[in-house]
C-alpha cells in the first residue's frame, strides 16, 4: 500500500511537472512568437519612423473664401479630423459598441481574447480599437490561409501594443475615425458625415453617430444608403444605441427613444462629377498637376495632389458660386424648353440651316471624337464594326433638366441627343484683386465635358465693340457725346489690307441720322462702330484687347473684328471688362489663394499682377458708355419694372426671368452672333463684372429668329437672376454704388440727348427687339 502510494505521488509530481513544464513552455513559445513577430521574422514589421507617421492616402480640400468645401481629388476620399472635432457620443459609441475596456487594457483585452479562445467567438471576437487599427494601417485583409492569418494575427498584437505606447487613446479613436473606409467614396469619419448625413461629424445626432458606428462591423452589410441593407442598418444601429445605455452612455430613456426614430440619411456623393464648381474643380486640377511638376517635396519627390493631403485655399465664394449654379439652372432649363419647343418642326432638328449631309457629318464627327470610339479603336475594331455598334440600341441613362431618363437608344442617337442642349459659361471675378468669385463652365459636368469659362472660345459679337470705343477715347479723346452719322459706310478694298470693298449693316436696316457714341453702343449701331475702327485702325484695337488681357494670337487686323468676328473666352471678355471697373488698371484673374500641406506649412501663395493700360478719366469714360446700354439700350430690361412692360411679354417672362427692376447703376453689353449661334452679356457693378455666354456645341445648334436667340434674352437673364440673388444675401458684399468719378474729368460725358427710360421710351426700344 506504501508502495503504491509513494508511486501516486511520484507520478502526480511527475505529471505537475510535465503540466508546469508546457504551460511555461507555452509562455515561452508565445512570447518567443511575439519577439519574432517583432523582430520581422513573419514580415516586415513598421518602424518606429513609420508608427509615429502612419501613411494613409489623403485627400486635397479645395476650400472656397469663406471657409466651405468646393470639393476634393482624392484616390480615397479621406480627409483628417482632430479628437476635439468629434463629437462625445460618437466616441462613446464607438467604444461601448467595439471595445468596452479600450481605456483599460494596453492594445489586448485579455478578458476578450479569454473568452474569444473559450467559446471559439461565438460570443464576441477578441479584437480590440488598437488590433483593428494596426490591422487597417499595417496588416490588411486577413489570409485565407490558417497559418498566415496565426502570423498576422500575432504582427496585430504585437504593434497594437507599440501603437499603445507610441500615442495616447484619444490619437488611437482619432486614427481609427479616420482611417476606416466607409464606402460610397466615403473614406473615415468626416467624409461619412458629409457623404450620408450632409454634415460636419460635430453636427451629428446621437442617432447619427450610431448609424455610422454600426457600419464598423461590415461597412457594406450595414450600409444605410442601400435599400436592400436598409433593416440591417437599422437592427445594427438600435443594437449600438443598447450597447451605449448598457456602459452608461445612455439612460434607458434616451435609448428607447432614440430607437423608435426611423433611419433617415442625407446622401450627399462628393465624388468627381458630383457636388459644386465641378467645372472650376476640373480646370484646377491641371493647374495644381502643373504645379507639383515645378515645386518638389523635401526629398525630391513630386506631390500628390490625390494622396497628399494637401489644402488647396481658393478665391470662390461658396454663396455666389451657388446663387450662380442656382441661376444657370433656373434659366437654362427654361431656355431649353423653348428650344426644344421651336425645334418640334424642324426636320433636321437640332441643327438649323445645313443640310443632311452635314448633319451626317457632325454625327460622325462626334463619333469620332467620343470615348466609346477612341476605347474601340485602340482594341483594333475595324470601322464597319465600330458603325454597328453606334447603331445598336442599348440601354442607357440620359441627362435631362427634370432628373436622369434611363432609355434605350443607339450611341449615335444619343450623341445627336447630346448635340440639341445649349449649353452654358459664367465667371464672376472682383476686379480690383482679380479674385473669381464664381466660375461656372457648363451645365453638368457628369454629362458634359467640355468647359465654357476658359477651354471654350466662342464669337463674341457686339461685346467686342467697347474695346473699339476705349481705343477711339483713348487715342482720339471723343466725347460719348460725340456724333457720327448713322448711315452706311465703306471701307475700300486696299485700306486696312482688304481685299475687297466693306460695307457692315444695321441690324433691323435702322440708319438715318446722327448717334452719339453714347447712343450708338446702346444700340449696337454697327456703321458708327466701323467708322471709329476707321479712324483707329484694326492693330491699335488688338493691341487694346490684349492689353486688356486678350489673347490676340490669331486675330487678324481686319475691320470686320470690329463687330466681334474673333473667336474669345468668358474668362478674357470679363478680365478684359474688369480693367474698366478699375479705373484703367488691368489685374490678372488668379483662382488661388495659398496651397498648404497637410501639416499646415504654406507651399505656395499668389502674388498679384496687374499694369495700367488706361487713364483713369478714359476707363471712366466707357464705363459711362456701358452704363448707357442698361439705361436705353439692349440691356434695358434690367432696369425695367413697368405693368405695361410685364403684360407685354407675360409669353416670355418664363425665359427671361423679367422683370429685375434694378435701382443701381449697372454698366454692360449684350453681344449676339451670326445667325444667333452665341448669345453673350457682360455686366458690371463697382466691385463686380459678370460674364455669360449661352450657345450650341455646334454653331447649326440655335434659335430660328432674334427674339429668343440675342444675347439679351440667352445670357443677360443668367446675369439677372444672379445679382438678384447676390443682392438678395445680406452676407455678401456686393456694391449698388455709382461708379466712381474722377476728380479731374475733362471728357464731357452729360448730353444734351439724356437717356431716359420712361415708359414710352422702354417701349420704343423693347419693340424694336421683338
Amino acid at each position: 500500500m506504501k508502495n503504491k502510494k509513494k508511486e501516486k505521488t511520484k507520478n502526480f509530481k511527475k505529471y505537475l511537472l510535465y503540466f508546469w513544464s508546457l504551460f511555461v513552455l507555452g509562455i515561452l513559445s508565445i512570447v518567443f512568437l511575439f519577439l519574432l513577430a517583432g523582430w520581422g521574422a513573419f514580415g516586415e514589421m513598421p518602424t518606429f519612423e513609420e508608427l509615429e507617421n502612419p501613411e494613409t492616402n489623403l485627400a486635397t480640400e479645395l476650400i472656397s473664401s469663406d471657409g466651405k468645401i468646393l470639393g476634393k481629388y482624392f484616390l480615397e476620399n479621406r480627409t483628417p479630423v482632430k479628437f476635439d472635432d468629434l463629437p462625445a457620443h460618437l466616441v462613446e459609441a464607438l467604444v461601448a459598441t467595439e471595445d468596452e475596456r479600450f481605456y483599460e487594457h494596453a492594445g489586448i483585452d485579455a478578458k476578450g481574447t479569454l473568452r474569444a479562445a473559450v467559446y471559439l467567438g461565438s460570443k464576441g471576437g477578441a479584437s480590440t480599437i488598437t488590433q483593428q487599427l494596426s490591422k487597417q494601417l499595417f496588416t490588411g485583409v486577413r489570409s485565407r490561409n490558417i497559418f498566415e492569418a496565426l502570423t498576422q494575427k500575432i504582427k496585430e498584437w504585437v504593434i497594437a501594443i507599440r501603437l499603445e505606447r507610441q500615442y495616447t487613446k484619444e490619437e488611437i479613436l482619432t486614427m481609427y475615425f479616420n482611417i476606416f473606409d466607409f464606402t460610397r467614396g466615403a473614406h473615415g469619419i468626416r467624409s461619412a458625415a458629409r457623404v450620408y448625413f450632409g454634415k460636419e461629424p460635430m453636427d451629428l445626432k446621437v442617432e447619427e453617430s450610431a448609424t455610422l458606428v454600426a457600419m464598423f462591423k461590415n461597412p457594406v452589410l450595414y450600409n444605410p444608403y442601400r435599400k436592400i441593407f436598409k433593416d440591417n442598418s437599422l437592427s445594427r444601429r438600435n443594437q449600438v444605441l443598447k450597447q451605449m445605455e448598457k456602459n452608461g452612455y445612455l439612460s434607458t430613456k434616451e435609448k428607447d427613444s432614440l430607437q423608435k426614430l426611423p433611419l433617415t440619411i442625407n446622401y450627399t456623393p462628393e465624388q468627381h462629377d458630383d457636388g459644386t464648381a465641378t467645372y472650376f474643380r476640373e480646370f484646377l486640377k491641371d493647374f495644381l498637376k502643373d504645379w507639383t511638376s515645378k515645386n518638389k517635396k523635401p526629398d525630391g519627390s513630386e506631390y500628390n495632389i490625390y494622396s497628399d493631403g494637401l489644402k488647396v485655399y481658393t478665391t470662390i465664394d461658396y454663396r455666389m458660386q451657388i446663387a450662380a449654379e442656382e441661376s444657370v439652372k433656373k434659366h437654362m432649363t427654361k431656355l431649353q424648353k423653348e428650344f426644344n419647343r421651336q425645334n418640334k418642326k424642324n426636320s433636321t432638328a437640332p441643327f438649323r440651316s445645313i443640310s443632311k449631309t452635314d448633319v451626317e457629318n457632325i454625327l460622325r464627327r462626334g463619333i469620332k471624337n467620343s470615348t466609346r470610339y477612341k476605347r474601340l479603336k485602340s482594341r483594333g475594331v475595324s470601322e464597319d464594326s465600330i458603325t454597328k455598334i453606334f447603331n445598336e440600341k442599348v440601354p442607357m441613362k440620359l441627362f435631362a433638366w427634370e432628373e436622369e431618363i434611363d432609355t434605350i437608344m443607339s450611341p449615335k442617337d444619343s450623341i445627336r441627343y447630346y448635340k440639341s442642349f445649349l449649353n452654358t459659361g459664367m465667371m464672376s471675378m472682383r476686379p480690383q484683386t482679380g479674385e473669381v468669385k464664381a466660375w461656372v463652365g457648363g451645365i453638368n459636368y457628369k454629362y458634359f465635358k467640355y468647359e465654357h469659362v476658359k477651354q471654350a472660345r466662342r464669337q463674341v459679337g457686339s461685346t467686342f465693340k467697347p474695346f473699339v470705343y476705349a481705343t477711339a477715347i483713348d487715342q482720339l479723346h471723343y466725347s460719348p457725346c460725340y456724333e457720327l452719322p448713322n448711315t452706311l459706310y465703306t471701307i475700300p478694298k486696299g485700306k486696312h489690307d482688304l481685299i475687297e470693298d466693306w460695307t457692315p449693316t444695321n441690324s433691323g436696316d435702322d440708319y438715318g441720322g446722327v448717334k452719339t457714341l453714347k447712343k450708338a453702343l446702346a444700340e449696337s449701331v454697327n456703321t458708327i462702330t466701323a467708322r471709329l475702327i476707321d479712324k483707329t485702325g484694326p492693330q491699335k484695337v488688338i493691341d487694346m484687347a490684349k492689353n486688356l488681357g486678350v489673347d490676340v494670337s490669331n486675330i487678324k487686323p481686319y475691320p470686320s473684328i470690329a463687330l466681334g468676328t474673333p473667336d474669345l473666352s468668358v474668362y478674357e471678355m470679363v478680365s478684359a471688362y474688369s480693367t474698366f471697373a478699375n479705373k484703367g488698371v488691368y489685374v490678372e484673374p488668379f483662382v488661388i489663394t495659398r496651397i498648404e500641406d497637410r501639416n499646415g506649412t504654406i507651399l505656395y501663395q499668389h502674388s498679384p499682377v496687374s499694369k495700367d493700360v488706361l487713364s483713369e478719366e478714359t476707363a471712366y469714360v466707357v464705363v459711362n458708355l456701358l452704363e448707357g446700354v442698361t439705361k436705353s439700350g439692349s440691356g434695358v430690361r434690367l432696369k425695367t419694372n413697368s405693368e405695361y412692360a410685364k403684360n407685354r411679354i407675360d409669353y416670355q417672362r418664363a425665359v427671361t426671368g423679367y422683370p429685375y427692376d434694378f435701382k443701381n447703376d449697372i454698366a454692360g453689353k449684350t453681344g449676339t452672333t451670326q445667325n444667333q449661334s452665341d448669345g453673350w452679356f457682360i455686366g458690371m457693378v463697382p466691385d463686380l463684372v459678370t460674364g455669360v455666354w449661352v450657345g450650341g456645341e455646334e454653331r447649326s445648334v440655335r434659335f430660328p429668329g432674334i427674339t429668343y436667340g440675342q444675347g439679351a434674352t440667352m445670357a443677360l437673364p443668367i446675369w439677372g437672376m444672379y445679382m438678384k440673388d447676390l443682392y438678395a444675401n445680406e452676407e455678401i458684399e456686393v456694391s449698388k454704388e455709382a461708379f466712381e468719378k474722377p476728380a479731374n474729368l475733362t471728357i464731357p460725358i452729360n448730353c444734351d440727348e439724356v437717356e431716359t427710360t420712361d415708359e414710352e421710351d422702354f417701349m420704343e426700344d423693347f419693340n424694336s427687339d421683338f
